[in-house]
């Protein structure tokens, strides 16, 4: 990470930030192979050879990425609390307030608007909304109740989506062993065309 260069307290996350702004590369990449493919007449036609320097450059590019990034998340120290701390400010679970009002029978339109008062209460009172009391969420509707605590903390939040995709702890262990499961078999494949490299030139 490097300073600011106005804001002497800040820290830029220099790897994070180069590697994320690749992505912009590679998907302009992207975009230029798929034009190029696009409605060929019948197979191989001679602007095709237009693809090499797009797919070659992201080759080069995803390498990179990966060999800096391998230098940097064994030095990379997650603060934990910090985020914990972090994620439970901001209003995050306005949404929840929302989300919670229909489950009980209320239209969208008027949960939204009032998961909005909720928000502009809180602010007025220099509180998160899961520091509101009872009675404070109540005067908002009175379809509340206790089990709206249930609800408000950024482990429930997280922990309500169990969606495919969604951010559960349950999804996200499965994603992972999925990641890992075909990062093993990516290795195997890497192995094994290596090795027949190797034989087809030591023959």
């Amino acid at each position: 990470a490097t300073g600011s260069s106005i804001m002497p307290q800040k820290k830029n996350p220099d790897v994070s930030e180069l590697v994320r702004g690749k992505t912009g590369r590679v998907f302009g990449n992207l975009i230029t192979v798929l034009t190029i493919m696009k409605s060929l007449p019948l197979s191989y036609n001679r602007d095709m050879q237009e693809d090499k320097r797009p797919l070659f450059d992201s080759a080069d590019t995803l390498k990179a990425c990966i060999e800096i990034y391998i230098k940097m998340l064994p030095k990379l120290t997650i603060k934990r609390e910090v985020m914990l701390r972090a994620a439970n400010t901001g209003f995050l679970n306005a949404t929840e307030i929302a989300d919670y009002l229909v489950n009980k029978g209320m239209a969208f339109r008027k949960a939204h608007e009032s998961a909005g008062k909720v928000v502009s209460y809180a602010l007025s009172k220099q509180k998160e909304i899961n520091e509101l009391t009872l009675p404070e969420l109540k005067s908002f509707s009175s379809l509340i109740s206790e089990d709206i605590f249930d609800i408000l903390t950024v482990q429930q939040m997280i922990n309500r989506r169990k969606s495919f995709g969604g951010t559960s702890v349950e999804n996200v262990t499965n994603a992972i062993k999925d990641a890992k499961k075909r990062l093993a078999e990516s290795n195997a494949l890497l192995e094994k065309f290596s090795f027949s490299s190797s034989l087809k030139k030591g023959g």
